[in-house]
């Protein structure tokens, strides 16, 4: 993949995702999803592709896009503490070490000690597991594997940016409970959402999406704190075997289904992009072998493939709770999101990666 054409649709991706707006949908929750200009989790993910981008490419223009937009939120006041809103809290802690502002350094203490507050703070259910309480609904029981990047991300930069290890200890904890619970040891992939009221993973659904936040988050979390062997190991080991599993599954074309196992379900982008970038950054540290490298890179033009002229990502699904049946993942309408912008950043970038050490090693 040539250098040129990766800058190219980085900068137009980055671009559309400034001035996302929801287009004519009709949302269903009590939030906006789609709109960049609010404090919720499809935004906080776009909002951390945002912030990879600035770092590889020390564009100041997207790091006072990201200051501003944070300073405007702050301005009209923030939203309810949940496991969501912890979204955008990833990148401004990473604004936090950059700048030293002093009020991204207070909300992020405040929004942490909630996190680990045993009575006042982000509910618990069983085992101790973050309860995936959303806007609006509690999720009493539930817990969802987006709880692994929405929430569990932030926690662990907090330990590590405020000294506390007792976060930290969290955050892997947190971990292994979501894999005890949503990991599907029979096909090596991961369910959506585990019920402790009803003792069932409600429709049993390996949803694309919610098995890309393990992919890409767990490369991630690595970066960010060192870990015991032992821990390391079995979580990478968890990883390597759902990208085996992926593997067999990934369309000739190198997308995924919204369904992962269901080739009548459609192919979905920001799952795509999400795998793809776990797997690419996954081989450049060593964590997978080699063999899988053509599968990232797959991915990499599937994605690529469904970028418009304007940078705006396509085939990419709405916001999706946990659903009961694969027939409700198939249903969940297509729009662009900031999500899909961000996973789709995150591949490019890693792509970019990829590109400059190939070109390296050729002039060599």
């Amino acid at each position: 993949m040539k250098l040129d054409i990766i800058l190219g649709a980085i900068g137009r991706v980055a671009d559309a995702m400034k001035s996302m707006k929801n287009d004519g949908l009709d949302e269903i929750y009590p939030i906006g999803l789609i709109d960049i200009h609010l404090w919720e989790w499809p935004q906080g993910v776009g909002l951390y592709g945002m912030y990879q981008y600035y770092e590889e490419t020390k564009d100041m223009d997207t790091l006072r896009f990201l200051q501003d937009w944070y300073d405007a939120r702050i301005r009209e006041g923030l939203p309810e503490k949940n496991v969501n809103t912890c979204s955008p809290l990833l990148t401004l802690i990473s604004l936090c070490e950059l700048t030293g502002n002093q009020e991204y350094i207070r909300i992020c203490d405040e929004w942490s000690r909630w996190i680990m507050d045993p009575e006042n703070g982000l509910i618990r259910t069983g085992d101790g597991a973050f309860q995936h309480m959303i806007t609006g609904d509690p999720n009493d029981g539930q817990i969802l594997i987006d709880t692994l990047f929405m929430t569990v991300l932030f926690l662990t930069k907090a330990g590590v940016y405020f000294k506390r290890p007792e976060y930290i200890e969290e955050a892997k904890k947190q971990f292994l409970i979501h894999i005890k619970y949503l990991y599907d040891r029979h096909s090596g992939l991961f369910f959506h959402g585990w019920d402790f009221n009803g003792r069932h993973n409600y429709g049993a659904v390996r949803w694309g999406r919610g098995n890309g936040w393990y992919t890409c988050g767990i490369v991630d979390f690595l970066d960010m704190v060192p870990l015991e062997e032992g821990i390391k190991q079995y979580l990478l080991d968890t990883m390597r075997s759902q990208v085996q599993a992926l593997a067999s599954l990934q369309a000739d074309d190198g997308m995924w289904h919204t369904v992962l196992d269901d080739a009548s379900s459609y192919a979905e982008t920001s799952c795509t992009a999400a795998f793809g970038y776990g797997i690419l950054k996954a081989v450049r540290k060593g964590y997978l072998e080699p063999e899988y490298l053509p599968v990232g890179r797959k991915a990499l033009e599937a994605v690529l493939a469904r970028i418009d002229a304007g940078g705006v990502v396509l085939d990419v699904s709405y916001g999706t709770p946990v659903g009961n049946d694969a027939q409700f993942y198939k249903d969940i309408p297509i729009s662009p999101m900031t999500y899909g912008q961000a996973l789709t950043l995150l591949i490019l970038m890693e792509g970019l990666r990829h590109a400059k050490s190939l070109e390296s090693r050729r002039e060599g």
